[in-house]
């Protein structure tokens, strides 16, 4: 019997589900939640801490499964809804951290682009338009540390930061939003472990992760679907103002505007997610180990912006 794959970024646990789901163990498949369960309680907490992306349902569950997301994403973008804004964050997170994963496992499919893509410009309406929204997607810990979700946390970072340098065109925010949610494209593929300061690199792995974002940006160049801005993302996140960075060496003046705004977040995101330093440190952290690397407003900023999140 076949099984189709679901992605458990999509999962939510105050939701029952319409298909069994199914876990894969040893190449066979093991019924983990029954239909008309739900993921309540820990379930879900404890798939992720085993860092697994995907599990499994029939083939003839796909349209209810479908159903499922749609319905859940519908019912999260809604305010009237009646669901609680904590649920709905976590929902339009995973919606995110699940096109992130479409994207980047297989850059090639012109349609989950575009669904990235126009889902990128409604995370930026959801973050503009609720107060406390910022707030609730940066409280949902990165527990896995997984790749995806750190674009969604660098993404939520970088719109909030635009917004407070006056960046307001609505293209420009939908497309920093989908470059810094894919910006760590190549990490997605290379194998590279890179939960843990860069300090315990060795001279090797230093050398793959001072790669990746030329890597990631070549493996995307020849998709024509590919905004250029995107591609810029991907290609100069790692860059710095004082022309340090890499993977060349740009100065301020030659990274894209945009790009640096995902330089900083990620920065930031970096020492929250993969280097165990606390939220309310993290701003202080980055100011003095990164100093002359990122321009000092966007810093005192991103300072404000987290000084928001409880």
């Amino acid at each position: 019997m076949e099984y189709v794959p679901i992605r458990v970024s999509t999962l939510r646990g105050d939701q029952a589900i319409d298909f069994d789901a199914f876990l894969k163990i040893n190449e066979k498949y093991i019924l983990y939640l029954k239909k008309g369960d739900s993921f309540e309680g820990d379930r879900l907490t404890r798939l992720r801490a085993k860092k697994l992306k995907k599990m499994f349902i029939l083939p003839e569950a796909e349209e209810n499964y479908r159903n499922y997301l749609s319905r859940n994403i519908e019912m999260a973008y809604d305010k009237g809804s009646g669901k609680s804004l904590d649920s709905r964050a976590e929902i339009i997170q995973g919606n995110q951290q699940s096109n992130a994963e479409a994207v980047m496992e297989n850059p090639a499919d012109e349609v989950s682009y575009a669904e990235a893509k126009d889902a990128a410009s409604k995370f930026v309406e959801f973050l503009s338009d609720e107060s406390e929204a910022l707030a609730k997607v940066m409280s949902i810990d990165n527990v896995d540390q997984n790749i995806a979700h750190h674009g969604v946390t660098v993404s939520t970072l970088a719109v909030a930061l635009a917004k407070r340098l006056n960046v307001t065109d609505a293209k420009q925010l939908q497309l920093l939003s989908l470059g810094a949610l894919l910006h760590d494209f190549e990490h997605f593929h290379s194998g590279l472990s890179i939960a843990r300061p860069l300090k315990e690199f060795t001279e090797a792995e230093m050398k793959t992760y001072r790669s990746h974002p030329l890597e990631g940006a070549r493996k995307v160049q020849d998709k024509k679907h590919f905004d250029q801005t995107v591609m810029n993302i991907i290609a100069q996140h790692e860059e710095y103002i004082d022309g340090k960075g890499f993977p060349n060496g740009l100065i301020e003046t030659k990274i894209d505007p945009l790009a640096l705004i995902v330089a900083s977040a990620n920065a930031l995101d970096r020492l929250i997610t993969f280097e165990g330093v606390a939220k309310k440190e993290a701003v202080k952290t980055l100011m003095i180990s990164a100093v002359g690397r990122y321009p000092l407003n966007h810093i005192q900023l991103l300072g404000d912006i987290m000084a928001t999140i409880k």
